[in-house]
């Protein structure tokens, strides 16, 4: 894997142009796969490790969303948060970069094998360690401060109120960047993070087009609309209606959309079957599904 590695030196070309903006830029950024492309917007989207499903939902369908509109996500392959941001970027056929806090040549969290592979195809994964330094604990709040400053904006999705979530957000701040946090419940410990950050001047994210908006990233959101032009012809019958009408971010059982709609076990498997198969539901674990998509018809 070695002869794979690509070496940016801080004072030759190709170093990120961004980082250079840092006082403490690293010396040298490791990268398999490539560096983001600087013509092209980029958000980090971060957040907690332990996270909620909502939490994980919301990151991999902003990711998604946002990848459509022709945004980078940068983020730290992290399990969590993090891992459902680089999965919703891959899912929308974009491109997603991890920063490590050890060398490009490990695999950490090993939970995260399957991307760490396929964004060496679909975007790079990064560092400022040299090869073979393993994952320690302290190089992780390092190695926040190049999420944040590769990226012109920073979405935290859920945190607790110390988080290592809200140390990127910190840099940001002190980078220039633009912050943005996704509301949650009062009284939520996973949603404390995010509520502090907006009561200190977050913009709050409720959904993807305000990030779009803030960032005057929209002239890209006429992408999303020719990507989900097939979507917008969509009519749903009655039945698929009714149960897209009871889907949303949090995972619903079977059982309990058969309670809420009234509907035969064979017609609600139907509908969830066709719903799934035109992208306005995902089975998110077995005979658990959600919302995906925004209903255009």
């Amino acid at each position: 894997m070695s002869e794979n590695i690509k070496i940016y030196k801080k004072t030759e070309e190709g170093y990120p142009k961004t980082l250079l903006q840092l006082p403490d830029a690293p010396a040298r950024i490791y990268v398999l796969g490539e560096l983001p492309d600087p013509t092209r917007p980029a958000i980090a989207i971060v957040g907690a490790r332990n996270c909620s499903s909502y939490g994980k939902n919301m990151a991999y369908e902003y990711a998604r969303v946002l990848t459509k509109a022709g945004v980078q996500v940068i983020s730290g392959l992290a399990r969590g948060v993090d891992a459902a941001a680089h999965a919703g970027a891959l899912a929308a056929g974009g491109k997603t970069y991890g920063v490590m806090g050890c060398g490009v040549d490990f695999c950490y969290p090993t939970s995260s094998r399957n991307l760490y592979h396929t964004m060496q195809q679909q975007g790079g994964i990064l560092s400022e360690f040299s090869p073979g330094t393993p994952p320690l604990a302290y190089h992780f709040p390092l190695r926040n401060r190049i999420i944040s400053g590769l990226s012109q904006a920073v979405l935290v999705v859920e945190a607790k109120e110390k988080s290592g979530s809200l140390i990127t957000a910190d840099a940001a701040l002190e980078q220039g960047r633009t912050v943005f946090a996704l509301p949650g419940r009062a009284g939520d410990l996973l949603s404390e993070g995010c509520n502090r950050l907006i009561y200190q001047g977050a913009i709050p994210a409720w959904k993807p087009e305000i990030i779009l908006e803030e960032m005057k990233w929209t002239k890209n959101e006429e992408k999303i609309q020719e990507n989900f032009t097939e979507e917008k012809k969509i009519v749903l019958a009655r039945e698929d209606d009714l149960v897209y009408s009871c889907l949303d971010l949090n995972p619903k059982a079977v059982s309990q959309l058969q309670d809420e709609t009234g509907l035969s076990s064979g017609s609600l498997l139907k509908s969830l079957y066709y719903l799934t198969a035109k992208d306005l539901a995902r089975e998110v674990w077995q005979n658990y599904y959600i919302r995906t998509e925004k209903r255009w018809a």
